[in-house]
């Protein structure tokens, strides 16, 4: 008896190909609906409509067509039971030995501008992954395509096992059908609590694994990279010219310089170094170049082995200059050919183009034992306009200037954070550390000498006059905090005994 597929997919990719092998090297009967139906046909493939097959018109638009017993039947039945067989023939149903189906392009559907929820809701399947879930319970006997790049796999299968599949494939196909179904439906959960944030009592995660890694932080640790939703974006949407592949710690790192250069717009160069998820060296500049050289030279010793991002394309002169040391990966939204051809001759460096830098999440997700917690990434940009000035001392535009740069890094750096700045490069960055007298200290002896009329950044309140007496002492000139402790006063008090500029920004930038 010939082979029975039923072929009904929003993603047209391959599936002129896989049906033309079915019919033509394995002599399979093609139930296809809508629009796969008309793309079949316009082929010159032999296909009977679902409405034909079952008897039942298309109702609703479309919205009802593969909902019929004579298509779930043939899905779902237990060939081994006298009993599923019977109602088969009964009702003049065939066993599907092959479904292939993937859904309505939701996601890509609602990632448009100016999406509206009625647009959203008619990308939601309904009898796709009704087919594709009755497919994947029954894998015993039916085997389920859900992704286009597996057809080929499929059809090796077929030429294999004389025409069959065997059920290691298919219970692996079945996997990958309910991982996707459940992608789909996360990604629809997620939709509606955006919507109605009021709603949101439930959180999917989900993902479809792209890589599994060399292995995470360290050797022993087993690691897996997996890409949200069906559509790729973000990191899964960047593109890796060359290097060897990347690693858990990489993408971590590559993720901290992301979000880090994405604080300053495209028309200012800016590079960021990453040196284990912290900042060692940014700047901004008239030119990339320029951008990359005071970042580089504001700590070249961590730079070593790090991770550079920068804002605008790699020009032949930067990538030139990033050419003379060891670094791990680089990421830009573009690259000429020159810089290209520049950084070619050093085969182990991973560079990546990621033309939309700001694609980030909006959630922010942590493991703990139990469940997981949600907050919204730390995105918030506060502008001189909305500080409270202090002091007696007041800053000038530019020193205003300044404080935003420190204060746009320091939101990045592990907490307790400190971040020194001078001619919007870094000087000095106290990371991590369990007191705040201590980030104070490990920033400004690696400025040092450059500490001198320099720019103080603190990711939270000083609990205690004692930093600002500190800084003061080695030349600090300005400092912006948060401000709210009991004793902000004794802080505003050592800052005008000393003629500093203190400005509080009202907003704290913890960073676990």
């Amino acid at each position: 008896m010939t082979g029975l597929a039923l072929l009904s997919v929003s993603d047209k990719t391959g599936i002129v190909e896989l049906a033309k092998t079915l019919v033509e090297e394995f002599n399979f009967q093609i139930i296809s609906s809508g629009g796969t139906a008309k793309t079949l046909q316009s082929a010159g493939i032999p296909v009977t409509k679902v409405s034909d097959y079952t008897g039942s018109p298309e109702i609703l638009g479309g919205r009802v067509k593969t909902l019929h017993p004579r298509i779930h039947g043939g899905i779902l039945a237990r060939l081994e039971l006298d009993s599923h067989q019977q109602d088969l023939q009964t009702n003049e149903i065939r066993p599907f030995d092959l479904v292939a189906v993937n859904l309505y392009p939701f996601e890509k559907t609602i990632a448009q501008d100016n999406c509206t929820v009625e647009e959203a809701i008619e990308q939601i399947d309904i009898g796709g992954p009704a087919m594709v879930r009755a497919s994947a319970k029954n894998y015993a006997h039916v085997t389920i395509l859900t992704n286009p790049a597996r057809y080929d796999d499929y059809l090796q299968e077929l030429r294999a096992n004389q025409g069959k599949t065997t059920l290691a494939f298919r219970q692996a196909r079945s996997a990958e059908a309910f991982a996707m179904t459940a992608s789909y439906d996360q990604a629809i959960c997620r939709y509606f609590a955006q919507i109605n944030p009021e709603s949101a009592d439930y959180y999917g995660i989900g993902g479809q694994k792209i890589a599994t890694l060399r292995y995470g932080e360290n050797p022993h640790q087993k690691a897996s990279w997996y890409q949200n939703g069906s559509e790729a974006k973000g990191w899964t949407s960047a593109n890796q010219l060359q290097g060897k592949e990347l690693s858990y710690n990489n993408l971590v790192d590559l993720e901290a310089a992301r979000r880090i250069v994405c604080e300053f717009p495209s028309n200012e160069p800016a590079v960021v170094i990453i040196k284990h998820t912290n900042p060692c060296g940014v700047a901004v500049g008239e030119t990339l170049f320029e951008a990359y050289q005071k970042a580089y030279n504001a700590d070249s010793v961590s730079a070593f082995g790090g991770i550079v991002a920068l804002n605008q394309p790699l020009d032949a002169p930067t990538a030139q200059a990033m050419s003379k040391i060891f670094l791990e990966c680089i990421v830009a939204p573009d690259i000429t050919e020159e810089a290209k051809a520049i950084l070619a001759k050093k085969s182990n460096l991973r560079v990546l183009l990621l033309s939309d830098l700001n694609s980030g999440s909006q959630d922010n997700i942590k493991a703990i034992a139990g469940g997981f917690l949600i907050q919204d990434n730390d995105t918030s940009i506060e502008l001189p306009d909305t500080w409270q000035i202090v002091t007696e001392k007041q800053p000038t535009e530019t020193e205003l200037q300044e404080l935003l740069f420190a204060w746009k890094i320091v939101k990045h750096v592990k907490s307790n954070a400190i971040v020194l700045t001078k001619n919007r490069t870094t000087l000095g960055v106290g990371a991590g550390q369990m007191n705040r007298v201590g980030s104070v200290k490990i920033a400004l002896e690696q400025a040092g000498e450059e500490a001198r009329g320099a720019f103080l950044a603190s990711d939270a309140f000083f609990p205690f006059d004692d930093s600002v007496r500190t800084s003061a002492e080695a030349g600090i000139t300005a400092i912006i905090q948060p401000g709210g402790s009991i004793r902000d006063e004794d802080s505003i008090k050592a800052a005008n005994e000393l003629g500093l500029v203190m400005v509080f920004t009202g907003v704290r930038h913890f960073l676990h």
